[in-house]
Order: C-alpha cells, then structure tokens, then sequence
C-alpha cells in the first residue's frame, strides 16, 4: 500500500502530467496541486464511512479518500479525470459547477456523514447557498469545504462576482486558500491527440 504524503500527491499528478502530454489520455484532464497540505489536514477528520463529494478536479481527494493509486490512475488513463466515481469508497464527483451539492445534501438527508468539496467560484452560486441555507436550517451531517484559489476557470473569482472572494464565513465550512500548480485543464504544454 502507497503512503499517501505530499510527496507522493505532488508526484502522482507530476506522472498524470506526464502521461497527457504523451498523448496517453485521450480526454481532459483537471491537475490539482499546491493544496496538498491543506487537503491531508482536511482528510484527517474524513473516515472511511463518510461519504466524499468533490469536483472536477478530484484525483488528490479520491487518493486521500482512500481510493487505491492504480486504481484512480486506470480511470484518468480511460478518460475519466474529471468525473471519478468509486462507490466501493463513498467518493462521487461533478464536472458541473455547483452541481455535486445537492447530491451531497442529499446523501446527509439520509443521516450519513457526508463532504462536499466546492470551488470558490461555486460558493458563489445559487446552488451552494440554497443547500448550504437547507442544510444548517436541518441540522444535517454535511461540511462543505471551499477550495478557494480566487479564480473561476480562469478569471479571477473577485472580477466575476465583484468584490472580495468570499466575503462571508459560513458556520459550518471549511474555507483554505491556496495557488494552483497546473492550469485550470491540461499541464501547461500543448497536447495533440
């Protein structure tokens, strides 16, 4: 079994680089890094019961999930970077923007432990804040955790919104900043298929 530190995580995206721009992936791919460290705190409260939702952007949260390296990268390498599912492990994922909360709120309904991992830019939207408002008004077991990067894609998250990033604390989030190692897609090299 792979020890899952930073080393390893900033290497498993440097390999998953890597076989991009050979043109081994024949679809997108959404590299996360420079949140590494903030990410292994998070994990270190999630159990293996809990249920996990993320974004596109999820390679990083599947491994500290608990997901088996090779079997996260067979997925990546089948063209599924942005869309991991492993039931086995109570990890789901969403390429849609805000588009994984109420499917968490959802599974919290139900009384499971659940995790819901949201781009800055989706804390802004309509989406997040209803089943944010839905779930503290129920009381419901659900932490949202904002991965803020102060960018939208590309733009930066203060340009589209106006104002501050997220000028509001919400009681029962998590909030980190951080700079991302990779483009919003690919690895920064042009790819051909």
């Amino acid at each position: 079994m792979a020890v899952i530190n930073k080393d390893f995580l900033i290497q498993f995206e440097r390999d998953i680089a890597t076989e991009f721009e050979a043109g081994h992936i024949r679809a997108p791919v959404h590299l996360a890094g420079g949140n590494e460290s903030e990410l292994i705190e998070i994990f270190k409260d999630i159990k293996p019961e809990d249920f996990c939702f993320s974004t596109h952007r999820s390679h990083l949260h599947a491994l500290l999930k608990g997901v088996p390296p090779e079997l996260v990268k067979a997925e990546i390498m089948a063209g599924h970077s942005i869309s991991l599912q492993f039931p086995e492990y109570h990890f789901f994922t969403s390429a849609i923007v805000g588009g994984i909360c109420p499917i968490a709120m959802g599974m919290a309904m139900t009384g499971q432990k659940t995790w819901c991992f949201v781009g800055d830019a989706s804390a802004h939207t309509g989406i997040f804040r209803e089943c944010y408002d839905y779930s503290l008004g129920h009381r419901l077991p659900i932490k949202f955790i904002i991965e803020d990067n102060n960018l939208s894609v590309d733009t930066p998250t203060r340009h589209l919104w106006g104002g501050d990033s997220l000028p509001v604390r919400f009681p029962f989030t998590g909030h980190y900043h951080y700079t991302r190692a990779y483009p919003h897609q690919g690895s920064g090299k042009w790819v051909t298929f």
